[in-house]
């Protein structure tokens, strides 16, 4: 991957705050702010279908990725590639759904989509054996190893309860545009995995998180980077043994897509998919707290299609 030095310029327009030279040439990069979209509705709810069928009807009803990506932009599309296990077993985001994705950001104008993840397992066997990486190399994306320290840059997590700084990768720094396509399935740390929980992994030092609150540290984190849009994916969900999974008997088939662009909410709809109360995922309240999001669905607009 070739390293891009878009802030190269911005730094040097002045002297270097003291932050920013404790942590480095991105020290001084501020959490950045999810765009206010003008959408239809606030979250989009689908079920019955394939994923990439159910992803063309749930983002035309929001007037498509032209809302979200522009031409000429760089987009980081992340799923969770984090296990060396095959599509059946739903430890990975769907590998159709990613490639879809793909296909509508390089359809919006897109002019580089990059695919994404620290795994947790071998990377180059989870990229493989994921099917994520041949599905998005087919609709078009430049798919990086996400195992290399020296891509992960230190920043400052401001106002952060639990986590302070963090070693985030440099696409997600420098990216114009962030899409973050988790998993819902069980996880034995946080009992599901999430929207929230899925930007673990565009960081290197997640195992400070796991030894200091690891509920604050992913609400901490949350404040810091929104994606631009999230797209939960619970085609097959795992419903026990998470985050890996023992078999396919672990997973049920629910065919559900949940997409919207405040993670706290789309995390508290797929909570509900699950068959989960929001207060049972503890770091959606703690994101709440910080001003992330919101959880009271009643108050949104919801689109709730049945392919």
């Amino acid at each position: 991957m070739k390293r891009r030095d878009f802030i190269r310029k911005t730094v040097s327009l002045g002297a270097l705050s003291g932050a920013a030279m404790a942590f480095g040439k991105y020290g001084n990069i501020l959490a950045s702010e999810a765009k206010h979209y003008a959408l239809p509705y606030d979250i989009v709810a689908i079920r019955g279908g394939e994923p990439d069928a159910m992803f063309d009807k749930a983002i035309a009803s929001i007037g498509g990725m032209k809302q979200f990506v522009k031409p000429n932009q760089t987009v980081v599309v992340k799923p969770n590639i984090g296990w060396d296990t095959s599509p059946e077993r739903a430890a990975n985001t769907n590998p159709k759904l990613v490639g879809r994705i793909v296909e509508h950001c390089k359809m919006a104008g897109a002019k580089t989509v990059y695919v994404f993840d620290h795994s947790c397992n071998e990377g180059t066997r989870c990229y493989k054996n994921s099917g994520i990486e041949d599905a998005a190399k087919k609709a078009g994306a430049t798919v990086v190893s996400g195992m290399s320290e020296g891509y992960y840059h230190t920043v400052e997590v401001k106002n952060g309860k639990s986590l302070k700084h963090a070693k985030v990768h440099e696409l997600i720094l420098e990216s114009d545009v962030f899409i973050n396509v988790p998993i819902l399935k069980t996880h034995g740390g946080t009992r599901l995995t999430l929207g929230m929980k899925n930007l673990m992994g565009v960081v290197w030092d997640r195992g400070y998180w796991h030894k200091n609150d690891l509920h604050q540290c992913i609400a901490d984190f949350a404040a810091f980077k929104k994606p631009a849009l999230n797209i939960v994916d619970a085609y097959r969900v795992m419903k026990r043994n998470g985050p890996r999974g023992v078999s396919v008997a672990d997973v049920v088939d629910m065919k559900y897509q949940i997409i919207g662009t405040d993670i706290v909410a789309a995390d508290t709809a797929a909570t509900k998919v699950f068959g989960l109360e929001p207060s049972q995922v503890r770091h959606i309240a703690l994101a709440e707290a910080l001003g992330v999001g919101t959880s009271d669905l009643e108050s949104l607009k919801i689109n709730r299609i049945t392919v």
